[in-house]
């Protein structure tokens, strides 16, 4: 099998190499945290790309029940049925319906699969997932079968360290955290996102940022995303390189908080 070496839009660094295909190779899910804005919630996408693989994302709620990833019983469905005579409703299969996590369990070939922001759930989530992701394989008592992967499916969690994970999820897991983009990386970054914008005007705009992202009382920092939104309008706007230290235009695309306007000293 061909390794993670990153995708054309996706900077990743050697570390989260490593960790990417250490996890792939293990068939153990890659439990990933950091900031928003660093690459968390896209990396399955360029994992899914890279390797040649499909990719699906379970969105995680407050609501949300692990069963429901795996599998639902659509008991509605099959007593509307019994009520107006629609098909075999002793038939119980026909009215099990496969979640994300179902459905890479039985797909033909090996898929990527996104938990995304798995501490926004219930506490006891993780822990319902245990020997799921373990065994990767869970039981459907209405049919009273097991359903088996046919290929472990190479599964990313992220999360935003909200919640502390259980210890026994955590041992069923590789772990990587990722750093926000120092200068370098996040050079490389934006010339994937907007090639070609003037040394001078990104020299300004990275002092800026940087300077931002330093200040204490910071409620919410300034991200990837936003750093390359703030671009844009600045090259759009056609903003010179001596403004964007001493006037600072268009903070709202940076910050959004009123109190860190007043933090950074923004005139409003």
């Amino acid at each position: 099998m061909s390794s993670f070496q990153g995708s054309a839009r996706y900077i990743a660094d050697d570390g989260l190499l490593a960790d990417v295909n250490a996890a792939v190779v293990l068939g153990r899910p890659l439990l990933v945290k950091g900031e928003p804005g660093t690459g968390k919630t896209v990396l399955a996408a360029a994992v899914a790309e890279s390797l040649g693989m499909s990719a699906a994302t379970w969105s995680i709620k407050s609501t949300t029940k692990a069963v429901e990833g795996l599998y639902t019983y659509d008991v509605v469905q099959r007593l509307n049925d019994a009520r107006f005579g629609e098909g075999d409703v002793r038939d119980i299969r026909r009215y099990i319906r496969y979640g994300v996590l179902g459905k890479a369990f039985v797909a033909p070939e090996r898929t990527v699969v996104l938990i995304d922001e798995i501490d926004k759930a219930d506490l006891e989530f993780p822990n319902d997932l245990l020997r799921e992701l373990d065994e990767m394989a869970f039981h459907i008592p209405e049919l009273d079968e097991t359903v088996r992967a046919v290929h472990r499916p190479v599964v990313i969690i992220t999360s935003n360290a909200e919640k502390e994970l259980p210890d026994a999820f955590l041992r069923r897991c590789v772990f990587h955290y990722i750093a926000f983009p120092d200068r370098e990386r996040m050079k490389k970054i934006v010339d994937v996102h907007l090639p070609g914008l003037p040394e001078k005007l990104l020299e300004a705009a990275f002092s800026r940022f940087y300077g931002l992202r330093r200040l204490e009382g910071l409620r919410k920092r300034p991200s990837t995303s936003e750093l390359l939104d703030w671009l844009t309008v600045l090259v759009r706007a056609g903003i010179p390189p001596e403004d964007v230290m001493a006037k600072f235009p268009f903070p709202g695309v940076l910050l959004k908080q009123e109190a860190d306007l007043d933090v950074a000293k923004i005139r409003r």
